[in-house]
């Protein structure tokens, strides 16, 4: 009895794989979704959500469908009856925060710090994820590219929200609790140190160095004033004139440039 109930439940599976989106996905396309009107899981199963496709989505593309994100509005008050203008995080109370309390999408896609200082598209931090992925046994730690599901990679968000390193820096504490001892001013150390800075092809940084020479609680607001993880990111040792020759333990085995993905691509000249 067990065994028919097996053998009917494998056809069963077998069948629906068949007939289900997945098994002609390839004849649906997002480019131009007004074309389209898919239900949500043959949507769910769209080349564009997949690499490579994903890869080469562009925000339009991306928001024709899930424009409610740039739409949701936060809560005045909070379920616990908290109003939000009272519930405000460090980095609210600074000169680089303006207007009211927004959502973490709008944050960083349309209001005013995030045109100026950064170029994040959707793609920036969704790489695509698939649906029928499942840990494998015994856990592959290895493996960067298994997401298990998750539809960004948290090493994405460490990089912005990660913890201020001020232990390896040489600092004898947080930014926050020492920065009138070194003027408040993160380019006393950095105008000379790690010079090339920022080149990634989601940030503005050539704006960056601009608002960060006008107010270092540009710098410290990636660095550790929106920190989200208790560790920091190892970020890339991109050579700079004067680095010493030796590498200090803790940087051992950090790459000298940014993941490829990140890397600003130049364009080609014209034949």
């Amino acid at each position: 009895m067990k065994a028919s109930i097996a053998t009917f439940i494998s056809l069963l599976l077998v069948m629906m794989s068949l007939s289900s989106p997945a098994a002609d996905h390839q004849k649906t396309t997002l480019k131009k979704p007004e074309e389209k009107k898919l239900d949500y899981h043959r949507a769910m199963w769209d080349p564009i959500h997949f690499q490579p496709a994903i890869a080469k989505a562009t925000n339009e593309q991306c928001l024709a469908c899930h424009k409610e994100i740039l739409e949701r509005k936060v809560r005045k008050t909070s379920p616990a009856g908290v109003p939000a203008k009272k519930a405000l995080a460090w980095y609210q109370t600074l000169n680089t925060y303006q207007g009211p309390q927004e959502t973490f999408h709008r944050r960083h896609l349309v209001t005013p710090l995030a045109k100026k200082l950064m170029k994040m598209k959707c793609t920036t931090c969704h790489q695509g994820e698939n649906p029928r992925e499942e840990a494998p046994i015994p856990p592959d730690q290895e493996n960067q590219s298994f997401t298990l599901r998750k539809q960004v990679n948290p090493k994405t968000c460490l990089m912005c929200h990660g913890a201020y390193p001020y232990k390896i820096m040489g600092l004898p504490g947080p930014w926050n609790e020492v920065r009138d001892q070194f003027q408040n001013n993160c380019l006393l150390c950095h105008s000379t140190i790690r010079t090339n800075r920022h080149k990634v092809n989601f940030l503005n940084a050539d704006a960056i160095e601009e608002a960060g020479k006008k107010d270092s609680d540009v710098c410290y607001g990636c660095h550790g004033g929106r920190q989200w993880y208790r560790i920091s990111y190892p970020y890339p040792r991109h050579p700079w004139p004067g680095m010493s020759k030796e590498t200090p333990d803790w940087a051992k085995n950090r790459p000298t440039e940014s993941p490829r993905r990140f890397l600003i691509q130049e364009k080609s000249a014209s034949k």
